[in-house]
């Protein structure tokens, strides 16, 4: 009898171990599976079959293997499928929806649908606003509008918004760096439009509470780019062998900064542990370093092997916007980011990518060329 007590208490531990394990792998199971929900995300992205938004989604779809990508395009001059590669378009975690920020339903729609949202979406170009500002204002504008006012009606589920404005609003540096307190100037009808877009964006979280957060990066470049921006457009002239067009001195200066260091920032403000520290806070994303136009010009003809009277300077486009150069504090101060790219790195990355690319570029080269009224009242080819 004893023995038989003895072996039944043994059994009884046995059974109350494995139920135990059984427990504890049962927890450890729910436990993943509740992190694995977690990390699981669905971002849209507005705007990202363009320049800067394809180049974010490259490398967050890489980066982030759980997540989600819905891409709102309409697929306008400055947009192409083309600059998206094909494992993300065949992949079942992207989702491509055609259609304007200026379409209340398709918003409504794709905003249900997220828990992140960058919107990239706008026309962007400083000459091609002088030329024909109306649609400058519909899409930067009124598709913001649009944008915000779904923001709201899904504010409990949409965990972070980005908009993307631009250091143009700020016009000419009346200090340097440009901190995030510099006046709002804008000195063209995109900067404007784009300024419109900015402060709309500030007067709904005022109103609202909506989780926001404004990013103003400075000059843009990388792969990708369209042929109407400087750097693209003095790169593909030096392969051709033809001048490098330079609005008036070429002195003017700017804050240069690589599409992959603005995609780490964006990354960073996405996935701040206490977002209560950006939200509704504007932050600009510069190198604070500033390099003239003519250097830049230089630098691309020293590449090719060219010498500097392949330079042609034209008189100066108005609104002209003397100096650009950012600040970096609170950037690195609240997000801990600061360039990684050089910009003589990347001048040799894009022409790289151009070099590879002839196919894509040549396609576009005829929209490279606008005419501006320049200071003089003259009309020039960009």
């Amino acid at each position: 009898m004893k023995k038989q007590m003895i072996h039944t208490g043994f059994l009884l531990v046995v059974l109350f171990n494995i139920f135990i394990s059984l427990t504890q792998c049962s927890d450890s199971f729910l436990h993943t599976s509740i992190h694995r929900q977690r990390e699981h995300k669905t971002v849209l992205l507005t705007g990202a079959a363009g320049f800067i938004g394809s180049n974010f989604l490259q490398y967050m779809f890489d980066k982030y293997p759980n997540y989600t990508f819905d891409v709102l395009d309409l697929l306008t001059y400055a947009g192409s499928l083309e600059n998206i590669p094909d494992y993300i378009r065949k992949s079942n975690r992207f989702n491509f929806f055609y259609g304007s920020v200026t379409n209340p339903d398709i918003v409504d729609l794709v905003m249900s649908r997220a828990d992140y949202v960058v919107h990239f979406a706008a026309e962007s170009h400083v000459c091609r606003s002088i030329f024909d500002d109306l649609a400058f204002f519909d899409t930067d504008v009124m598709g913001t509008r649009v944008m915000m006012r779904s923001l709201v009606k899904h504010a409990s589920t949409i965990q972070r918004y980005i908009h993307i404005s631009t250091s143009e609003v700020c016009g000419t540096a009346e200090t340097q760096p440009m901190d995030e307190e510099h006046p709002i100037n804008p000195r063209s009808p995109y900067a404007a439009a784009k300024a419109g877009a900015d402060r709309l964006v500030y007067s709904y979280w005022c109103t609202y509470d909506i989780p926001a957060l404004i990013i103003r990066p400075f000059n843009n470049y990388g792969p990708q780019q369209h042929l109407e921006k400087m750097l693209p457009r003095f790169i593909t002239a030096a392969m051709k062998g033809e001048p490098l067009t330079v609005h008036g001195t070429g002195e003017q200066s700017r804050d240069w900064l690589h599409t992959l260091d603005l995609a780490r920032a964006l990354d960073k403000a996405l996935h701040l542990e206490d977002f209560s520290k950006i939200k509704n806070q504007i932050l600009h994303i510069g190198s604070g370093i500033a390099t003239s136009v003519v250097t830049i010009a230089k630098k691309i003809l020293e590449h090719f092997d060219l010498p500097e009277d392949y330079l042609q300077f034209t008189p100066d486009r108005p609104g002209q916007v003397a100096c650009h150069i950012s600040s970096t504090e609170k950037a690195r101060k609240l997000l801990d980011w600061q360039t990684e790219i050089s910009l003589e790195e990347g001048i040799k990355d894009v022409i790289t990518w151009y070099e590879n690319n002839r196919a894509r570029w040549q396609r576009m080269e005829g929209m490279k060329h606008i005419p501006v009224q320049t200071s003089h009242g003259t009309i020039t080819l960009q």
